[in-house]
């Protein structure tokens, strides 16, 4: 059992993790930058230590600050949540060299994954199905336009290293090579310090279907059924659900035996998420692999009755998985609440929440670390919660979310809630006839 863990985060996953560690009776430290001095993280753990200025680079991203904080507060693992360091082999490496747990995969696993390039090469190994495309880095414009003859229009670039959109470039013809080649490789550059690009067939009219695995020190591995995270924009997932409505008995076999197949390959230990692009005729095709929790864990969470953040501290502190492949009991649709504006190209908005009331009522939960008088600074992701509602029909998800959104009130900063109060009354989106694409004709009203 550990004694005490340190969440290398902030936000509403800081304090999902304390809530946990808190019903597992561990100890909790927090730590934060000092525009984030007054988040319920912070006051809500057992220990806070400050790390540094507001940019992520100078706290959260400050691996040496983040190690000088545990080691002062004696902590014996560190949980790193989603985003900043939570796919980082490096500092995975160094916890393990100062003697403290990584809640996650090892280095290993961690690169196997994380390089698109090298994952779909262990993907094709293990016999996953993966997107059409180049085995390897694009060299020049030339070679580009030579692969892309043989792949055939469309096609996408992407970055090797990166992911949520950057260096991404989708081509239709041959004469637009040549821009979206040295602009993928420009973002990548400036994203992730890696200018490595690689090509795959676009898939058209796809969705964004996911599966949740876990897998333990033992060679056991499981899948915990299926997300749907097709409603997206720029790459940016808005609204996921499980189950998918796309889904049929057959397709989640097939999916959960594949995710299985992905995660074993690579000895996963931990949870994670085997991503897909499904097409309209559900052929399916490896996208990547997420070697952390999700955003949207909650959803998976909900349909199965399943504490994803504890199975992941017992997978670190040695425990065996159930190896028992799940099956989702209920519906559930999560909504993230973000401090944007819908009627403004989701323009940011940071700033005072002025007035605060969270919905509540059977089958809601809401995962926010704001409160009235909360200010959201302009430095991080703009998330000011997730918003979940679970019921027996997908239908009847729909409905709560309709009226838990009608009753969530947010002053002083604009708010996505109105994107999602009209995309829950949208006929084709109750209907559940959407891709990735949907949100690219979608008008707000």
């Amino acid at each position: 059992m550990f004694k005490k863990i340190l969440i290398a985060n902030r936000g509403e996953i800081a304090l999902r993790v304390i809530r946990t560690c808190r019903e597992m009776g561990i100890k909790t430290v927090a730590v934060y930058s000092t525009a984030d001095k007054d988040s319920l993280h912070v006051k809500f753990a057992d220990e806070a230590v400050c790390i540094g200025k507001p940019a992520s680079i100078d706290s959260y991203l400050n691996i040496p600050h983040i190690m000088a904080a545990a080691e002062i507060t004696n902590a014996d693992a560190v949980h790193p949540g989603y985003g900043f360091l939570a796919e980082n082999a490096k500092f995975s490496q160094i916890c393990a060299d100062h003697g403290i747990k990584f809640i996650g995969p090892t280095p290993e696993m961690i690169n196997k994954m994380g390089d698109k390039i090298t994952a779909k090469e262990t993907m094709i190994k293990a016999g996953v199905p993966v997107v059409p495309g180049g085995q390897g880095l694009l060299e020049s414009i030339e070679q580009t336009k030579e692969l892309a003859k043989v792949v055939g229009y469309p096609v996408i670039l992407k970055a090797t290293a990166g992911g949520g959109g950057k260096g991404m470039r989708m081509v239709w013809e041959e004469s637009e090579i040549e821009k979206a080649y040295t602009t993928a490789k420009i973002e990548a550059a400036a994203s992730f310090k890696n200018d490595g690009i690689y090509m795959e067939k676009f898939v058209e009219e796809p969705r964004h279907i996911e599966i949740q695995v876990a897998g333990d020190q033992y060679g056991n591995v499981c899948h915990l059924s299926e997300r749907d995270c097709s409603i997206q924009r720029r790459h940016q997932k808005l609204v996921e659900e499980s189950p998918s409505p796309f889904m049929t008995p057959e397709l989640r076999q097939k999916m959960g035996e594949a995710a299985i197949k992905a995660a074993s390959a690579i000895n996963y230990e931990s949870v994670g998420t085997i991503e897909f692009l499904v097409d309209k005729h559900r052929n399916f095709y490896f996208m990547e692999m997420n070697t952390r929790i999700q955003v949207e864990h909650c959803v998976t969470e909900e349909v199965v009755s399943f504490d994803l953040i504890k199975e992941q501290i017992k997978i670190a502190m040695g425990e065996r998985i159930s190896g028992k492949n799940y099956e989702p009991q209920m519906h559930a649709i999560e909504c993230r609440i973000n401090a944007e504006d819908p009627y403004n190209d989701f323009r940011p908005s940071p700033g005072k929440i002025t007035v605060l009331h969270t919905p509540g009522g059977h089958g809601v939960r809401v995962d926010s670390h704001v409160y009235a008088g909360y200010v959201i600074p302009p430095y991080y992701d703009s998330m000011i919660g997730k918003l979940i509602t679970v019921a027996q029909t997908r239908e009847e998800a729909i409905d709560t979310m309709y009226r838990a959104l009608s009753e969530y009130v947010i002053e002083g900063v604009k708010t996505t809630i109105p994107f999602h109060l009209q995309l829950m009354k949208n006929e084709d989106f109750r209907k559940g006839n959407f891709t990735t694409k949907f949100l690219e004709s979608f008008k707000m009203k």
